[in-house]
């Protein structure tokens, strides 16, 4: 006999506080935050989402990151057997949808494809870094601290509370940040592997090396245009998303139900 506790059904609000969990890469933004969830269905212990992305011809390896990513977080919700992922509206929907729904690597659906979808992740998660490091680094700027300072803080530097507190000079001073850049920025670091490396150093530049004092601003500049560059990406995908939701259009998807 079982001794596992019977967790019931998840909710609608807990899959959907894990779907918030999931990003589009491109972006680094959530995929509930970006408006892609079309509808969330649970029956007893199974899940089902379907989700459309601003464009058809959105890189079918983002696709594939997003659907994996969904179906990950939801099925480690207690209470969640099953979880069934559908894309919609998308020219290689029907290949993703089988593909994740059947355990498939993306190489087995898309031979052809240059690159695997680990490179591409990759590369993404790179550049999220960045942006997420120059929001970092601006907060820290703006609270006091001189370039010098910021570019020799290490991660037990920082003591993570709401503010958070940046310690220098010996850690005899601290120095109160918003959390949530410094909090958003850890995260993207523990992910690409900063955290764990043989450098202390919180910052770093684009080629994972600690921050040299003299190229202090060259660095943050780098950091800036990514920011730039996926903040005028998001606002291309908010106007191409708003445009396929419209009332008026018709869908471009049957509405098919996930077996």
């Amino acid at each position: 006999m079982s001794t596992e506790p019977d967790v019931g059904s998840p909710s609608i609000a807990a899959v959907r506080e894990r779907l918030d969990r999931v990003t589009d890469p491109e972006l680094d933004e959530s995929i509930v935050a970006l408006d892609y969830i079309d509808d969330i269905a649970i029956e007893g212990r199974q899940v089902r989402v379907t989700f459309t992305l601003p464009t058809a011809w959105c890189s079918p390896a983002f696709a594939w990151m997003m659907a994996t990513d969904a179906r990950e977080e939801v099925e480690a919700l207690p209470g969640v057997s099953r979880t069934r992922i559908r894309l919609r509206e998308h020219m290689h929907e029907a290949e993703i949808t089988r593909g994740i729904n059947d355990g498939l690597a993306f190489a087995e659906v898309f031979p052809d494809a240059d690159g695997g979808v680990a490179e591409v992740r990759a590369t993404l998660d790179a550049k999220a870094r960045l942006a997420r490091q120059y929001e970092a680094v601006d907060a820290l700027l703006e609270a006091g601290l001189e370039p010098e300072q910021v570019a020799s803080l290490e991660f037990a530097d920082l003591w993570l509370e709401d503010p958070a507190v940046a310690f220098v000079r010996g850690r005899s001073v601290g120095v109160s940040v918003p959390a949530e850049p410094i909090d958003s920025y850890l995260e993207k670091a523990r992910e690409t592997g900063l955290a764990g490396d043989d450098h202390p150093e919180l910052f770093r530049t684009p080629e994972c090396d600690p921050i040299p004092p003299d190229r202090f601003e060259l660095v943050q500049k780098r950091c800036r245009l990514a920011t730039v560059n996926m903040g005028g990406q998001g606002s291309v995908c908010e106007a191409l998303n708003e445009a396929r939701r419209d009332e008026d259009r018709p869908p471009l998807s049957p509405d098919e139900h996930i077996p």
